[in-house]
């Protein structure tokens, strides 16, 4: 059947730099894999759904759009009459989609209502192939994040390799010190072979290559079992014990007679092998009698895929959806249509909302018959969980750790999204989901030599709280440490406890110090709480599992709230000689000798301390290895009055169609002019000045051009009402020696139905219901406490 849109429509194959969104809807998660499947645009690539939900058919309209591929994909279910072959090498080649599924293809005119035009026709036919062979959304964005920053260094620059010779084969099937034929290191200068060190996952290792490199002062190695004959290897420096780039490797190599076009690829590389070392950190899916835990079922219980180390965005979201203000936020019928924009997948209010119904419906919450718990129960089911690709690469774009594939910090990640939602333009009758995670913490400062005080209050989404370590007596030789216990309270009461400070009094002059304590000023709604366990070994933070007591029950945290400057309480003077010096700040002198001594320069030290209160190296130290990349880590610590150094003068106004390009990426408001202003209107650069300066509200880029009306003192962040009881509501829970490697999951509590409320375990795809959580919290990382 003819169409009169196909020939004029001017249709053309996606470019290399073109999104093709063909595995789910960009504006729900409907696929390729239901029944309708999914309609992928072929003018501009969006996929819409083509059920129910009519997305497709929404977008064809909007942007008059109306020639679309549909694609329908299905399960392939293939009988085995015999085994399947043994592989003796790592397979390179993995199984393809078309030996797992079969896809239908049709392409139709939404305009026109016609679902069977011509594939073959001249015009449709080129497109479709390159549609249909074009890497999907989640692929590209995968393939871009997973390339590492690796560069080159000037040891394998200069290097000088030895006399050319052909080492033999038999010579190159083993290390040169011992037995070993696996994980074997060639050194590009002198042609030795030693084994590596012994690596996660059972590759064993003597070290041998490292030995060679510390005798010789050889640094540079390749890894045999890496090479490609694309070229690809790992390359190690040991000298700066690195991974790096050798963009002559191929030269290299053949200075030993090793062929590139005659390798093969044989053994995993370092990266391979970090993902498979974080995906064995598993949390127990079974209870104590062995049987595997059960998986449940609908709404609010839906999990979401691992896309690779994406665990840490994964337990979060389940987290932030479970909040009320999330869920009336994102989901439901208050919201009204989605945004109209001509690209879904980059706008963040239409991703939040995905999410949002994704999460909370039910509608993709059943059981999938090719996901199941492990090997040994293959008829227990669980779902096939929502894959996030859009709006992972759309929270991490800019951002440089986020945007990668590498595991991150789930409370990191927390902040960044608290940021985005905030900065993000909310409807009044629904507001900012997340106000009800804000309160007033309020710091009291007192000279010790003139008694004056100095109240400061600050707004806050979420707290810290160091966990004290005691390490217990090993119970037997060459076990793990294990540290004693604590509670919440003990955390609490060091968090709010007096400290002595030193600070120069701006009043008397005295540089005797300060006394300081923080407390609550208001509480929240929810009660966000990160437990900091890390100790420092070599100078590294490492993190520690210290046990911390939390009570299931409701708790008071009334004695935390801060009392306020009292009637007999003088405070320390306003004037405008005080302010630009008061207080002056003196770092804590064994703290700063201690980060100098490891190598800090002193602006960064004194940073450090000030921002974590000029207590101890060990915290500072933590601050630091947090900060290192802020453009502003080397610039002095200035704390006078109104510093900050906003660009003056007047810049002139923000170009609404830049601003229009922030605010779709949910940077709006007074902060997007500032930074739009400082970046000379450069709107990538202006995307890092926003995450570079998260406190500052641009309040001051707005000021000539539209003063604010007086509307009366802004309202205080939460409440100070007692008594301020809270309840453990969910809990972001983490296995590994560090917060940037190993896996997390979530455990939240659900109310199942009317009778039953029970905690429940969100582990990537798979949600299954749990008896009991109390070694779990005991171990989280991250604590939402909601008022009750």
């Amino acid at each position: 059947m003819s169409c009169p849109h196909v020939g004029s429509a001017n249709l053309s194959k996606p470019s290399p730099s073109q999104n093709v969104y063909r595995e789910d809807c960009t504006q729900c998660f409907d696929s390729i894999d239901d029944p309708d499947g999914l309609d992928v645009c072929l003018k501009c690539f969006n996929g819409g759904c083509a059920g129910d939900r009519n997305h497709a058919k929404l977008h064809a309209t909007s942007r008059n759009h109306p020639l679309v591929l549909n694609i329908r994909r299905t399960r392939k279910h293939i009988e085995r009459n015999e085994p399947p072959l043994k592989m003796s090498k790592l397979a390179i080649a993995a199984e393809t989609e078309s030996d797992r599924y079969d896809t239908a293809l049709a392409v139709k005119c939404l305009e026109c209502g016609i679902d069977n035009l011509d594939k073959e026709d001249a015009t449709i036919a080129p497109v479709i192939d390159a549609v249909m062979k074009a890497n999907t959304f989640s692929r590209k964005e995968e393939v871009k994040a997973w390339e590492q920053e690796l560069t080159t260094c000037e040891h394998i620059l200069t290097m000088q390799q030895g006399e050319p010779r052909k080492i033999e084969s038999q010579d190159l099937g083993h290390c040169s010190k011992c037995e070993l034929n696996e994980n074997l290191w060639l050194c590009l200068e002198c042609g030795n072979l030693g084994c590596g060190r012994a690596q996660f996952g059972g590759v064993s290792g003597n070290s041998h290559g490292l030995a060679h490199a510390t005798e010789t002062k050889h640094g540079v190695a390749v890894k045999l079992g890496s090479i490609t004959p694309e070229g690809t290897a790992d390359v190690y420096c040991y000298n700066c014990d690195e991974e790096r780039i050798d963009d002559n490797l191929g030269a290299h190599l053949a200075n030993w007679g090793i062929i590139l076009a005659e390798r093969e690829k044989t053994e995993k590389s370092l990266t391979e092998m970090q993902i498979e070392q974080n995906l064995r950190w598993e949390f127990s899916m079974t209870t104590e009698d062995g049987k595997e835990l059960t998986p449940i079922f609908g709404p609010g219980l839906t999990g979401l895929k691992n896309l690779g180390n994406s665990c840490y965005l994964a337990s979060i979201l389940q987290c932030l959806y479970d909040l009320p203000s999330f869920q009336q936020r994102y989901y439901g019928d208050k919201l009204g249509p989605l945004p109209s924009v001509s690209d879904p997948a980059e706008d963040l209010e239409t991703q939040l909302r995905k999410l949002g119904d994704g999460l909370l419906s039910g509608r993709y919450s059943k059981p999938d018959s090719d996901v199941f718990a492990s090997e040994h129960t293959p008829n227990v089911p669980h779902q096939k969980g929502l894959q996030p690709s859009m709006f992972k690469h759309l929270m991490g774009r800019g951002h440089e750790e986020f945007s990668t594939m590498r595991q991150q910090d789930a409370f990191e990640l927390l902040q960044h999204l608290v940021k985005l939602v905030t900065r993000s333009k909310h409807p009044a009758e629904l507001g900012d989901p997340t106000q009800p995670m804000r309160f007033v913490m309020e710091q009291r400062l007192q000279c010790l030599n003139c008694k004056k005080v100095r109240y400061s209050s600050n707004e806050q989404d979420s707290v810290f709280i160091d966990v004290p370590m005691e390490k217990l007596p090993p119970e037997e030789e060459g076990q793990e440490p294990k540290y004693k216990p604590v509670t919440l309270k003990q955390c609490l009461d060091n968090l709010t406890a007096s400290e002595v400070v030193e600070l120069t009094c701006a009043a008397c002059g005295s540089k005797d110090g300060f006394t300081k304590r923080q407390a609550f000023k208001t509480f929240p709604d929810v009660l966000v709480v990160n437990a900091r366990k890390m100790a420092v070994v070599n100078w590294v933070p490492v993190k520690v599992d210290v046990p911390v007591i939390v009570d299931d029950e409701p708790f008071n945290l009334d004695e935390y709230l801060s009392k306020g400057q009292q009637p007999d309480e003088e405070a320390l003077p306003e004037d405008e000689s005080a302010k630009s010096n008061v207080p002056a700040f003196v770092p804590h002198a064994e703290g700063l000798a201690m980060l100098e001594a490891m190598g800090f320069p002193r602006v960064r030290c004194e940073k450090a301390l000030h921002a974590t209160g000029n207590t101890d190296a060990n915290t500072a130290m933590e601050w630091l290895f947090a900060h290192m990349d802020d453009p502003d880590i080397d610039v002095p610590l200035d704390l006078s009055a109104g510093s900050g150094g906003a660009a003056s003068g007047g810049a002139g106004a923000a170009d609404p169609e830049k601003l229009a390009m922030l605010e779709s990426m949910g940077l709006s408001g007074p902060r997007a002019v500032k930074a739009l202003k400082e970046t000379g209107g450069d709107v990538e650069r202006a995307i890092e000045w926003l995450f570079s300066h998260p406190d500052d509200d641009g309040a001051d880029a707005v000021e000539e051009e539209a003063p604010a009306a007086d509307q009366g003192p802004k309202k205080e962040a939460g409440s100070s009402e007692l008594p301020a009881k809270f309840q453990l509501q969910s809990i972001v829970c983490h296995k590994g020696t560090s917060i940037h490697a190993g896996h997390y999951v979530a455990f939240i509590r659900k109310k199942l139905s009317e009778d039953e409320t029970s905690w429940v375990l969100f582990n990537d795809e798979k949600v299954v219901k749990v008896v009991d959580v109390e070694e779990m919290k005991k171990t989280a990382y991250v604590y939402f406490f909601k008022r009750v």
